[in-house]
C-alpha cells in the first residue's frame, strides 16, 4: 500500500510522475516531467500539511486537556487524530522532494523512513476504525455487556496493539526502500526495490489482506448491524441511549469519509498489481493508472484534514468538550487576573505602612 513507486513498476505518477520503468520502450515512452509537478503538488502538500497539523493538533488538545476523562470512542478517535497528525507532520519532507523535481536530496537512511508515516497512517487508521466499529456494535447491540467490555484500559491496550501492528505491516517499506540513480530520468529516486516480482506480490498480498480486506469486512459487518439496530430502536430512548446514538452518528460519518477517500487508492493499487502481472496491458491503461494514482493519493491525504472538520460539524459531544475547555480556560484566566489584582492591592496597602515606619 505504499504510495510511492516500486522497483518493477517504477510508476512515479504519485511521487515522481514519471513513466513505468518496464514500459520505457518506443511504444510506451516514459512520461515527461511537468513544471506543475514541482509547483502545484508541493503547494498542495504544504497546504494540507498546515491545515492537518493545526486541526488534528486542536483535536488532540481538546481530548487531552479536557477535565473529563475520554470515553472509549474518544480514545479511539484521539488515536486516529494522532495518526493523521503524524502523517501531516511528515508531508513537508515529501513537498521538499517534489520541489527538488523528485531528485532525492536526502540520505539513504531517510529514504527508508520516507513513506513510513504514510503506511502507518493507512494501517493504523483503518484498524482504529475497526475498534470504533466494534465498540459501537457492542454499545448498541449488546448494551448490557458494554460497560464490562469497553473499559478504557482495554481501549488503550487495543490502540497500543494497533500501533504495533501498523509498524509490523510497514516493515517492507523499511527493508526494501532505497535510493538509486536512473539515467533515463537523470535523477536519484527513492523507491521500493523488491528483489523479484514474487516477493513483491507476497508483500503486496499480505498488506492488502491484513491492511484492507479483513478490516473492511469487519467494519462492513459491524456497520450493517449498527444501522439495522438504529432503525429498529424506539423513538423514546434513555439518556444513555441518546448519547450512544450521537457517538455512533459521528463514527458512521467518519467511516463513510474514510471509505470515500481511501477506497479509490486501494482500487488503483490492485489494478497496478494486475498491470505488473501483465493482466492489464496497453499504453492508455498505463497512462490512466498514473492519473488515477495521483488523484487517489491526493484524495487519501485529504482524509486527514477532513476528519477534524467532521468532529466539529457532526460531533455534538466533541463541540460540548470544546465549549467546556474554553469555559475552563476562561475561569482559570479570570481567577489568575483576580489573584494578580488582589496581590497588587495588598502591596499598595502595605507600602504606606512601610513608609510611615
Amino acid at each position: 500500500m505504499d504510495l510511492l513507486p516500486t522497483s518493477d513498476s517504477a510508476n512515479f505518477s504519485t511521487a515522481t510522475t514519471f513513466g513505468d520503468q518496464n514500459n520505457t520502450t518506443d511504444e510506451c515512452p516514459p512520461a515527461e516531467f511537468k513544471d506543475w509537478q514541482s509547483t502545484v503538488v508541493p503547494a498542495y502538500m504544504l497546504l494540507i500539511s498546515v491545515l492537518g497539523i493545526g486541526m488534528n493538533g486542536f483535536v488532540l488538545m481538546v481530548f487531552c486537556l479536557h477535565k473529563k476523562a475520554c470515553t472509549v470512542a474518544e480514545i479511539y478517535l484521539s488515536n486516529l487524530a494522532a495518526a493523521d497528525f503524524f502523517l501531516m507532520a511528515w508531508l513537508p519532507l515529501w513537498a521538499a522532494y517534489a520541489i527538488n523535481r523528485y531528485d532525492w536530496p536526502f540520505s539513504h537512511y531517510l529514504c527508508s523512513l520516507f513513506s513510513l508515516p504514510i503506511n502507518m497512517n493507512t494501517y493504523c487508521s483503518i484498524y482504529f476504525l475497526v475498534l470504533i466499529s466494534i465498540d459501537r456494535y457492542i454499545a448498541l447491540v449488546h448494551p448490557l455487556s458494554h460497560k464490562g467490555i469497553s473499559r478504557t484500559k482495554f481501549a488503550k491496550l487495543g490502540c497500543l496493539l494497533v500501533w504495533g501492528f501498523g509498524l509490523l505491516l510497514s516493515i517492507p517499506t523499511l527493508m526494501y526502500r532505497k535510493v538509486s540513480y536512473f539515467p533515463q530520468y537523470n535523477r536519484s529516486l527513492c523507491f521500493l526495490n523488491y528483489s523479484d516480482i514474487k516477493e513483491e506480490f507476497l508483500f503486496e498480498g499480505m498488506q492488502n489482506t491484513f491492511g484492507l480486506i479483513i478490516p473492511i469486512c469487519i467494519i462492513s459487518y459491524c456497520t450493517l448491524i449498527i444501522i439495522h439496530s438504529l432503525n429498529n430502536q424506539l423513538i423514546e430512548r434513555s439518556n444513555s441511549q441518546k448519547t450512544e446514538q450521537k457517538a455512533t452518528t459521528l463514527v458512521l460519518v467518519v467511516l463513510l469519509a474514510f471509505v470515500i477517500c481511501w477506497v479509490p487508492h486501494h482500487v488503483v493499487k490492485i489494478l497496478e498489481t494486475l498491470k505488473r502481472a501483465d493482466v492489464l496491458k496497453g499504453c492508455s491503461i498505463i497512462a490512466n493508472l498514473q492519473i488515477c494514482r495521483t488523484i487517489s493519493m491526493y484524495l487519501a491525504l485529504f482524509n486527514s484534514v477532513l476528519n477534524p472538520i467532521l468532529y466539529v460539524i457532526v460531533g455534538k459531544n466533541f463541540r460540548e468538550k470544546v465549549r467546556g475547555l474554553f469555559k475552563q480556560w476562561s475561569i482559570n484566566r479570570t481567577m489568575t487576573v483576580r489573584t494578580t489584582s488582589t496581590d497588587s492591592n495588598l502591596l499598595r496597602s502595605v507600602k504606606p505602612e512601610v513608609n510611615s515606619i
